[in-house]
Protein backbone atom coordinates (compact mmCIF):
# COMPACT_ATOMS: atom_id res chain seq x y z
CA UNK A 1 0.00 0.00 0.00
CA UNK A 2 2.98 2.07 1.20
CA UNK A 3 4.67 1.70 -2.68
CA UNK A 4 1.28 2.56 -4.12
CA UNK A 5 0.82 5.62 -2.59
CA UNK A 6 4.47 6.89 -2.68
CA UNK A 7 3.97 5.89 -7.15
CA UNK A 8 0.79 7.97 -7.04
CA UNK A 9 2.34 10.87 -5.05
CA UNK A 10 5.49 10.93 -7.73
CA UNK A 11 2.76 10.76 -10.78
CA UNK A 12 0.87 13.88 -8.59
CA UNK A 13 4.03 15.20 -8.75
CA UNK A 14 5.42 14.92 -12.14
CA UNK A 15 1.91 16.12 -13.34
CA UNK A 16 2.30 19.01 -11.23
CA UNK A 17 5.77 19.54 -12.49
CA UNK A 18 4.54 19.50 -16.07
CA UNK A 19 1.62 21.78 -15.85
CA UNK A 20 3.92 24.74 -14.27
CA UNK A 21 6.61 24.24 -16.40
CA UNK A 22 3.91 24.89 -19.30
CA UNK A 23 3.08 28.50 -18.39
CA UNK A 24 4.82 30.65 -20.23
CA UNK A 25 7.53 33.03 -19.42
CA UNK A 26 9.03 35.35 -20.92
CA UNK A 27 11.91 34.41 -23.09
CA UNK A 28 10.42 30.83 -23.10
CA UNK A 29 10.24 28.84 -26.30
CA UNK A 30 6.66 27.99 -27.95
CA UNK A 31 5.50 24.66 -28.75
CA UNK A 32 3.18 24.73 -31.89
CA UNK A 33 -0.16 23.99 -31.88
CA UNK A 34 -3.30 23.10 -34.56
CA UNK A 35 -6.27 24.96 -33.96
CA UNK A 36 -9.74 25.05 -36.24
CA UNK A 37 -10.61 28.21 -37.27
CA UNK A 38 -13.95 29.93 -37.88
CA UNK A 39 -13.99 29.49 -41.24
CA UNK A 40 -13.43 25.08 -40.01
CA UNK A 41 -10.09 24.89 -41.65
CA UNK A 42 -7.26 24.22 -39.12
CA UNK A 43 -4.68 26.75 -38.21
CA UNK A 44 -1.10 26.26 -36.93
CA UNK A 45 1.75 28.99 -36.04
CA UNK A 46 4.18 26.54 -38.56
CA UNK A 47 1.64 27.51 -41.17
CA UNK A 48 2.95 31.03 -41.50
CA UNK A 49 6.57 30.54 -42.98
CA UNK A 50 7.10 34.52 -43.80
CA UNK A 51 5.96 35.94 -40.42
CA UNK A 52 8.91 37.01 -37.95
CA UNK A 53 6.45 36.80 -34.65
CA UNK A 54 2.83 36.76 -33.62
CA UNK A 55 0.62 38.29 -31.19
CA UNK A 56 -1.28 35.52 -29.46
CA UNK A 57 -4.63 36.93 -27.62
CA UNK A 58 -6.73 34.79 -25.57
CA UNK A 59 -9.97 36.26 -25.89
CA UNK A 60 -13.61 36.02 -25.70
CA UNK A 61 -17.62 36.59 -27.43
CA UNK A 62 -19.01 36.86 -24.34
CA UNK A 63 -16.15 38.75 -21.52
CA UNK A 64 -17.22 42.74 -21.18
CA UNK A 65 -13.67 43.46 -21.22
CA UNK A 66 -12.94 41.60 -24.26
CA UNK A 67 -15.76 42.91 -26.37
CA UNK A 68 -14.04 46.44 -25.20
CA UNK A 69 -10.69 45.20 -26.98
CA UNK A 70 -12.32 43.63 -30.20
CA UNK A 71 -11.67 46.83 -32.64
CA UNK A 72 -7.82 47.24 -30.77
CA UNK A 73 -7.17 43.84 -31.56
CA UNK A 74 -8.34 44.33 -35.31
CA UNK A 75 -5.93 47.14 -35.50
CA UNK A 76 -3.54 45.68 -34.02
CA UNK A 77 -3.66 43.11 -37.02
CA UNK A 78 -4.39 45.71 -39.32
CA UNK A 79 -0.79 47.38 -38.55
CA UNK A 80 1.01 44.62 -37.92
CA UNK A 81 -0.37 41.68 -40.27
CA UNK A 82 1.38 43.77 -43.00
CA UNK A 83 4.82 43.87 -41.23
CA UNK A 84 4.75 39.86 -40.26
CA UNK A 85 3.46 39.91 -37.19
CA UNK A 86 -0.03 38.72 -37.87
CA UNK A 87 -2.77 38.58 -34.80
CA UNK A 88 -3.54 34.96 -34.05
CA UNK A 89 -7.00 35.15 -31.73
CA UNK A 90 -8.11 32.03 -29.31
CA UNK A 91 -11.12 31.47 -27.35
CA UNK A 92 -10.34 28.58 -24.41
CA UNK A 93 -13.92 29.40 -22.19
CA UNK A 94 -15.40 26.37 -21.22
CA UNK A 95 -19.08 26.56 -22.94
CA UNK A 96 -21.04 24.76 -20.58
CA UNK A 97 -20.26 28.34 -18.28
CA UNK A 98 -20.33 30.49 -20.94
CA UNK A 99 -22.74 29.58 -23.79
CA UNK A 100 -21.73 32.56 -26.17
CA UNK A 101 -18.31 31.17 -26.32
CA UNK A 102 -19.37 28.47 -28.49
CA UNK A 103 -17.94 27.71 -31.92
CA UNK A 104 -21.13 28.34 -33.50
CA UNK A 105 -21.46 31.58 -31.66
CA UNK A 106 -17.38 32.40 -32.58
CA UNK A 107 -18.24 32.33 -36.30
CA UNK A 108 -21.20 34.67 -35.85
CA UNK A 109 -18.82 37.13 -34.20
CA UNK A 110 -16.00 36.53 -37.07
CA UNK A 111 -18.40 37.24 -39.42
CA UNK A 112 -20.15 40.06 -37.75
CA UNK A 113 -17.05 41.93 -36.73
CA UNK A 114 -15.53 41.10 -40.16
CA UNK A 115 -12.10 40.19 -38.34
CA UNK A 116 -9.04 39.80 -40.53
CA UNK A 117 -7.48 37.54 -37.92
CA UNK A 118 -7.68 33.68 -37.67
CA UNK A 119 -10.02 33.07 -34.44
CA UNK A 120 -9.37 29.73 -33.08
CA UNK A 121 -11.37 26.97 -30.89
CA UNK A 122 -9.08 26.11 -28.22
CA UNK A 123 -12.12 23.51 -27.12
CA UNK A 124 -9.82 21.21 -24.80
CA UNK A 125 -7.95 24.15 -23.09
CA UNK A 126 -4.80 22.83 -23.64
CA UNK A 127 -3.85 25.87 -25.44
CA UNK A 128 -4.59 27.93 -22.70
CA UNK A 129 -2.99 26.05 -20.15
CA UNK A 130 0.04 25.74 -22.01
CA UNK A 131 0.08 29.20 -22.41
CA UNK A 132 -0.68 30.25 -19.01
CA UNK A 133 -3.19 32.07 -20.00
CA UNK A 134 -5.56 33.31 -17.55
CA UNK A 135 -7.88 36.20 -18.68
CA UNK A 136 -9.83 37.57 -21.68
CA UNK A 137 -8.14 39.33 -23.20
CA UNK A 138 -4.71 38.33 -22.49
CA UNK A 139 -2.02 38.98 -25.06
CA UNK A 140 1.57 37.46 -26.29
CA UNK A 141 3.97 38.59 -28.15
CA UNK A 142 6.08 35.94 -29.74
CA UNK A 143 9.37 36.60 -32.35
CA UNK A 144 10.64 33.84 -34.33
CA UNK A 145 14.77 33.45 -33.47
CA UNK A 146 15.90 31.38 -36.13
CA UNK A 147 13.45 28.24 -36.09
CA UNK A 148 12.58 28.81 -32.50
CA UNK A 149 9.65 31.22 -31.32
CA UNK A 150 10.18 32.48 -27.85
CA UNK A 151 8.00 34.44 -25.43
CA UNK A 152 8.99 38.30 -25.36
CA UNK A 153 5.79 39.69 -23.72
CA UNK A 154 3.25 38.73 -21.93
CA UNK A 155 0.07 40.86 -20.50
CA UNK A 156 -2.45 43.62 -21.50
CA UNK A 157 -3.05 44.96 -24.63
CA UNK A 158 -2.76 48.72 -23.21
CA UNK A 159 -4.09 50.68 -19.93
CA UNK A 160 -7.13 51.82 -21.25
CA UNK A 161 -10.08 49.10 -21.14
CA UNK A 162 -13.03 51.93 -21.49
CA UNK A 163 -11.51 54.28 -23.60
CA UNK A 164 -8.67 53.11 -26.37
CA UNK A 165 -8.13 56.70 -26.78
CA UNK A 166 -6.82 57.28 -23.34
CA UNK A 167 -4.54 54.61 -23.23
CA UNK A 168 -0.68 56.77 -22.86
CA UNK A 169 0.79 52.70 -22.29
CA UNK A 170 0.25 50.49 -25.97
CA UNK A 171 2.09 47.72 -24.62
CA UNK A 172 1.35 45.37 -27.30
CA UNK A 173 2.12 47.62 -29.89
CA UNK A 174 5.33 48.94 -28.23
CA UNK A 175 6.35 45.30 -28.00
CA UNK A 176 6.27 44.69 -31.87
CA UNK A 177 7.18 48.09 -32.75
CA UNK A 178 10.71 47.25 -30.74
CA UNK A 179 10.92 43.52 -31.71
CA UNK A 180 10.69 45.27 -35.47
CA UNK A 181 13.89 47.35 -34.53
CA UNK A 182 15.86 44.52 -33.51
CA UNK A 183 15.37 45.06 -29.65
CA UNK A 184 13.22 43.44 -27.04
CA UNK A 185 10.37 45.30 -25.36
CA UNK A 186 11.32 47.57 -22.82
CA UNK A 187 8.22 46.35 -20.92
CA UNK A 188 8.08 42.66 -20.88
CA UNK A 189 5.37 41.96 -18.29
CA UNK A 190 2.28 43.72 -17.39
CA UNK A 191 -1.07 42.53 -15.29
CA UNK A 192 -3.50 41.03 -17.78
CA UNK A 193 -7.11 42.00 -17.06
CA UNK A 194 -10.15 41.01 -18.01
CA UNK A 195 -12.63 38.03 -17.30
CA UNK A 196 -11.02 35.20 -15.81
CA UNK A 197 -11.09 31.98 -18.37
CA UNK A 198 -13.69 29.85 -17.52
CA UNK A 199 -12.16 26.26 -16.92
CA UNK A 200 -13.82 22.94 -17.26
CA UNK A 201 -14.56 20.64 -14.25
CA UNK A 202 -11.80 18.30 -13.76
Amino acid sequence: MKTKTLIAGIILSLFLFTELQAQYKVGDVVSDFILKNTDNKNVSLSQYSSAKGFIVVFTSNSCPVAKKYESRIEQLNKEFGAKAFPVIAISSNDIAVNPGDSFEEMQKKAKSAGYTFPYLYDESQAVARQFGATNTPHSYVVAKEGSRMVVKYIGAIDNSVDDASKADKKYVSDAVHSLLKGKDPEVPVTKAIGCGIKWKKS
